[in-house]
């Protein structure tokens, strides 16, 4: 039964997914057609919000195209290859290597999702690459379900901003939470800590019961996620090629940066998205020897950052729509948290909260923009409701989190590097959504 209703899924998302890129279109002409009405705006001014949005993500998608470019290049490594390749040879089933990349990968994401997004599908690759009989598209979904957990983790971009001192706080909120909140009552909470281990058991336990039988697995050819084999380098003959392949160059450029995260760590700063990519990048350059070394293994990661360069601005454009305000003084965003909280009560208030943010999410893929939107109307309602403000900010990010599993737009840089569609492996991802799902709302219930 449980089979039937997997390979359901899968046909279903097989059939009616559009690529992503399409997928971002269908998205943006829902929000015109939606915003129109509700907020009451003229479609001049919806254009004005998206073609002013458009532009308002370029930093953080360059930050994404690096974050997988400098992954997969520090994976190209030899030293970290062998690493992962003895890894990889662990387990001995197709069930097993499942349960393995998905508990890898959640806890990989929980510590910090630059980091296990890109870690979890590379070992997913080298897993197909070593092992017979395991379904590939199941293997790089795997990979990817341990991202819902980590807006509830240690890089959480709302709890973390909480949890930061300053005056913003209390301007966002509208006074409705006047002091940091730390993270003991949010990511550490005891309450938060129990759902992010039982979600991790939970998607050990269904992603391996989700693998095929028989004819029905789909599995890669190894041959295919063969890397290209070093050809022997001609031994430097001029002042230009002994700079191109001098270690001590590496050496030099990486022991600054790194030294520099050390720095910043010892000061008390945090592990961020530029942590991660920084320790990517030098890191990838003092394991490949040389500087050109690393820039030819660079050249070709960086092909699989298109999907991100396109849609980037497309998602940024939507957030446009979704948080502009026109002459009527209506947001959409707005609308939809009014909405939630018009029917809410103190118990069910966080987990309307979370389903506001869920839906919300769909259009606007970014805790940023989350927090923009949601922060000024939700903290208010939640502290006239007498609603913990750390349960709130943890509600907003499970939200932000949990529909990412069928959001292909956090998905890019996995599908880049695994050289897969979307449609291959969200029809396994949306049993993952019913099960975490089902798993969220009753763990923000009983916290309430």
């Amino acid at each position: 039964m449980f089979q039937r209703i997997i390979k359901a899924c899968v046909k279903v998302v097989q059939k009616y997914l559009p690529d992503p890129f399409i997928f971002a279109i269908i998205l943006t002409l829902i929000a015109v057609a939606i915003a129109i009405p509700v907020c009451h705006q003229t479609p001049v001014e919806v254009i004005e919000h998206w073609g002013n949005g458009v532009w308002s993500l370029l930093a953080f998608a360059m930050q994404m195209a690096l974050v997988l470019v400098c992954g997969s290049t520090l994976a190209a490594a030899p030293l970290v290859k062998r690493g992962i390749s003895a890894l990889a040879s662990l387990p001995k089933s197709p069930a097993g290597a499942i349960a393995l990349v998905t508990g890898i990968s959640a806890i990989a994401c929980w510590l910090n999702w630059g980091f296990g997004l890109i870690v979890g599908v590379i070992f997913a690759k080298e897993i197909a690459r070593i092992l017979r009989g395991v379904d590939y598209r199941l293997l790089i979904a795997s990979a990817y379900s341990g991202f819902v957990v980590w807006h509830a983790g240690l890089s959480g971009s709302i709890p973390l901003t909480m949890a930061t001192p300053g005056a913003g706080l209390k301007e966002i909120t509208r006074g409705a939470v006047e002091n940091p909140i730390p993270v003991s009552q949010t990511i550490l909470d005891p309450h938060n800590l129990v759902m992010v281990v039982l979600i991790i058991a939970a998607l050990v336990l269904v992603n391996s019961l989700m693998h095929p039988k028989g004819e029905n697995v789909i599995a890669i050819d190894p041959a295919l996620l063969q890397e290209e084999t070093q050809t022997e380098k001609a031994k430097p003959s001029s002042p230009a090629e002994h700079l191109e392949n001098s270690r001590i160059l590496s050496w030099i450029i990486s022991i600054m940066g790194l030294s520099f995260l050390v720095i910043k760590l010892v000061k008390g700063g945090s592990i961020d998205l530029n942590f991660v990519i920084m320790l990517f990048l030098f890191a990838g350059i003092i394991l490949h020897g040389n500087p050109l070394s690393y820039v030819r293994a660079f050249g070709k990661s960086a092909t699989g950052a298109a999907g991100i360069l396109l849609q980037f601005p497309f998602y940024a454009g939507i957030m446009g729509i979704i948080m502009g305000v026109g002459e009527s003084g209506i947001c959409l965003g707005t609308e939809v948290s009014n909405a939630c909280i018009s029917i809410s009560n103190h118990t069910t208030y966080p987990l309307l909260t979370f389903l506001c943010a869920a839906i919300l999410n769909m259009f606007v893929p970014s805790g940023g923009g989350h927090w923009a939107i949601q922060a000024p109307i939700m903290f208010t309602a939640g502290s006239q409701l007498n609603v913990d403000p750390g349960l709130t900010g943890m509600a907003i990010a499970w939200g932000d989190a949990w529909t990412n599993l069928i959001q292909p737009f956090w998905a890019l840089p996995a599908l880049a590097i695994a050289k897969l569609n979307a449609r291959d492996i969200m029809g396994f991802c949306l049993i993952d959504l019913v099960v975490s799902g089902a798993m969220i709302c009753a763990g923000l219930l009983i916290w309430a």
